[in-house]
């Protein structure tokens, strides 16, 4: 598990945030095609209907798996598709926790919590 510093969690912010915005695009896209293609699947049950939208579905869900894929290799622990929440391990007084911060909040992380406390449990730096 990767550790960053404040001041490396922090620089890493603007390259975060845009590939977060990538995120919450092609999951928006996902949970729509996926809602589609089941009610093409209801209506498909009772004689009619087909899929919509199916090489959208493998693109925007290519697209959420590069884009996750990426942040996890570069030790970023995504929390929420939706909200863009994302953690940073790093070290607070001798023991491992999080830096929290989600899109919409600012260009500096202001937060962290226990490993078990999870987004409730944020307390100010």
């Amino acid at each position: 598990m990767k550790l960053f510093t404040i001041e490396e969690a922090n620089a890493l912010l603007p390259k975060v945030r845009k590939m977060l915005i990538k995120i919450q695009r092609a999951h928006g896209k996902v949970v729509s095609y996926k809602e589609q293609a089941e009610q093409a699947a209801a209506k498909a049950m009772v004689g009619g209907g087909g899929m919509v939208g199916g090489t959208d579905y493998l693109i925007a869900l290519t697209e959420l798996a590069d884009q996750t894929n990426t942040l996890d290799s570069m030790g970023v622990q995504l929390k929420d598709f939706a909200l863009g929440l994302i953690d940073f391990p790093s070290m607070r007084d001798g023991r491992v926790v999080l830096l929290c911060w989600k899109l919409g909040e600012g260009d500096q992380i202001e937060w962290w919590h226990d490993l078990e406390a999870g987004y409730a449990g944020r307390q100010p730096l």
